[in-house]
């Protein structure tokens, strides 16, 4: 939005080009408590908020601080591409639960109490999901917290996609859910998404005292505090008119419905569980496996990206970064025309064969 933009030239001409204390602008973290409040019915403290270079790194200094060597994270799939890894990079091992069509994508407390072991340390949550769309309920989500609450865990929550929902969906921040889920929750969020702004790099999370200052000593001593300029245009984006936020959120739902249904109309392309919300669509294309596309044998879904970029110039991201072998992801954060153009083109190299 214009109004960011002017407030990020506005703080360099007003030589707003400082260092900034390692956790970020008290003004920007303010500007975060006053937005989890009035967004997320969540009430922290300044001192309970941490700015960060986009939400990657907030993920990544929050485990950080949380992991023991060895110590487990249940992480489902499909999973946004750098869970497992930020996970492993802490010295802890990811344990994926499986969902896919039948489940709706969804996760629920059975299926993480079948995973649970005595090295169990964290329940990482992504809702809406990457690369799905799936939005876990309330009633989903009450039952994960009384299951942390049960077996003492923490849980981190990346709630990037919160402003894009669809189809009445209800966005809940678990940490929303009582004092006791509250207390052992991580809430890692950002601006990239519902303000357009994934080159400003703003992410933050909101927490407890203790993890918030572990989070911000880290940090202070890898990459200190984030853009000086970045951070006055996100004090910017929270408190003005939220009006562009959801005139874009409009706009990704007439998107996303017309990609869905050419999407099923691809032969071998299949769409079961419309999202619910982000910005993508992740079809099972496993109907292709066998199949012989521009004189070369799909066995994988990397097989068929590939061609699929090499014979169409189509970009398109196969499943297997996700956990999910069988599907790849398109994303409709782009124009209607664009759209168009990209399918119309994979709709010519499947009728060539």
């Amino acid at each position: 939005p214009e109004s960011i933009k002017a407030a990020g030239i506005a703080a360099i001409q007003q030589g707003k080009t400082k260092y900034t204390p390692a956790a970020g602008t008290l003004e920007l973290r303010k500007a975060i408590c006053e937005k989890l409040e009035r967004d997320n019915g969540l009430q922290y403290r300044p001192e309970e908020i941490v700015v960060s270079n986009g939400g990657k790194q907030s993920l990544y200094n929050a485990y950080q601080v949380l992991l023991d060597p060895g110590e487990e994270v249940i992480i489902q799939a499909p999973y946004w591409v750098s869970y497992p890894e930020i996970v492993r990079l802490a010295g802890g091992v990811p344990v994926v639960v499986e969902t896919d069509e039948s489940t709706g994508f969804r996760l629920t407390a059975d299926m993480i109490r079948e995973k649970l072991t005595n090295r169990t340390r964290v329940i990482n949550l992504n809702s809406p999901s990457n690369p799905t769309g799936a939005v876990l309920s309330r009633r989903e989500l009450e039952e994960i917290a009384a299951l942390a609450v049960e077996h003492d865990l923490m849980i981190v929550t990346d709630e990037i996609y919160e402003k894009l929902l669809y189809d009445g969906a209800e966005h809940v921040s678990i940490a929303s859910l009582g004092e006791e889920v509250k207390r052992r929750t991580i809430t890692v969020n950002g601006l990239s998404k519902a303000y357009a702004m994934t080159g400003w790099r703003m992410g933050y999370t909101a927490s407890e005292r203790i993890y918030a200052k572990a989070m911000a000593d880290l940090q202070s001593q890898s990459t200190s505090g984030p853009s000086s300029i970045s951070q006055a245009a996100a004090v910017a984006a929270l408190r003005g008119s939220q009006e562009s936020v959801e005139q874009m959120r409009q706009e990704f739902d007439r998107r996303r419905r017309h990609m869905l249904e050419r999407l099923n109309r691809l032969p071998g392309f299949s769409v079961k569980v419309a999202p619910a919300g982000a910005f993508y669509l992740f079809p099972n294309v496993s109907a292709l496996f066998g199949e012989t596309i521009a004189g070369r044998k799909i066995t994988s879904s990397d097989d068929l990206a590939e061609v699929i970029l090499e014979q169409a110039h189509v970009a398109v991201v196969p499943g297997t970064g996700f956990g999910a072998p069988h599907h790849i992801r398109f994303s409709y954060a782009t124009s209607m025309e664009r759209i168009d153009e990209g399918l119309d083109r994979i709709a010519r190299l499947l009728a060539r064969g």
